[in-house]
């Protein structure tokens, strides 16, 4: 049996244009030569000649970023403060390991409209098209329009997003881990704003993130390659750096296959 990996994560750099302007991240490269001076604070007056090799120190990077950019885990915390009908919402550094290596499930909802809110009726169909019995704790990915456009200027409008009714047929069966390859998991909030001004139901906004109130629950956003898994028989690994008190984390999510 071999094992074979499929990376679910999309890279960090200065260039892609994956988040609002107010919200990218800033990326500086240090090369060996230049964390010299760095060294030198423990070694005063050594060149990069005289250092083994003589290219200099050590390369290094400084970053500048929120929680919530390239691939991340949310933590129920960043929905509302209580979860579970009144409990206190646990932050990232509190989600249970075992929520994060879970057999997965895709669904592939790339055909439905941007703007589109998933229905619990959708999400039934889907897993009867797939022949899939869903079970506790499964991790499950939604495969939406919003992958082909990563990276371009639609990506922030593109997908369709999950709504609370979709989410609550989720984690009322044990679901805890939840993905997108969207920018969110809700739909994206230029569709959600016009919806909020023809009806001026606010619920709309975030409706999805907060059925975390009822159960609380994570979800993965910014995934890559959904659209070359299969339906299931993947195993998917997406644990969340370690931040005290934080409201996500980033991960490199993986799909592990038994072949």
């Amino acid at each position: 049996m071999t094992r074979r990996f499929v990376d679910l994560s999309v890279t960090l750099d200065n260039e892609t244009v994956a988040d609002p302007p107010f919200m990218r991240p800033s990326i500086t490269y240090q090369n060996h030569a230049d964390t010299m001076p760095e060294l030198n604070q423990f070694f005063p007056g050594v060149t990069a000649e005289q250092v083994t090799g003589g290219a200099g120190f050590a390369a290094s990077e400084t970053i500048t970023l929120t929680t919530h950019n390239g691939t991340h885990l949310d933590a129920p915390w960043h929905y509302h403060p209580t979860m579970n009908g009144g409990e206190r919402a646990i932050t990232i550094d509190e989600v249970p390991l075992d929520w994060c290596f879970r057999p997965g499930v895709k669904l592939d909802f790339r055909h439905l409209p941007n703007g589109h809110v998933v229905t619990a009726g959708e999400i039934a169909a889907e897993l009867a098209r797939i022949g899939h019995d869903l079970q506790p704790l499964d991790i499950v990915l939604v495969n939406t329009a919003a992958g082909a456009a990563y990276g371009g200027p639609a990506f922030l409008a593109a997908g369709c997003g999950i709504g609370y009714e979709a989410t609550m047929y989720l984690t009322s069966r044990g679901v805890r881990v939840t993905g997108t390859d969207a920018w969110s998991w809700d739909a994206p909030f230029s569709y959600t704003a016009e919806r909020v001004r023809e009806t001026g139901d606010t619920s709309l906004i975030w409706e999805g993130h907060k059925a975390g109130r009822d159960i609380g629950y994570c979800h993965l956003e910014k995934l890559g390659n959904l659209e070359v898994l299969p339906p299931t028989g993947f195993t998917v690994s997406c644990f969340p750096a370690k931040i005290k008190g934080a409201s996500a984390g980033w991960t490199r999510a993986v799909a592990i296959f038994e072949e």
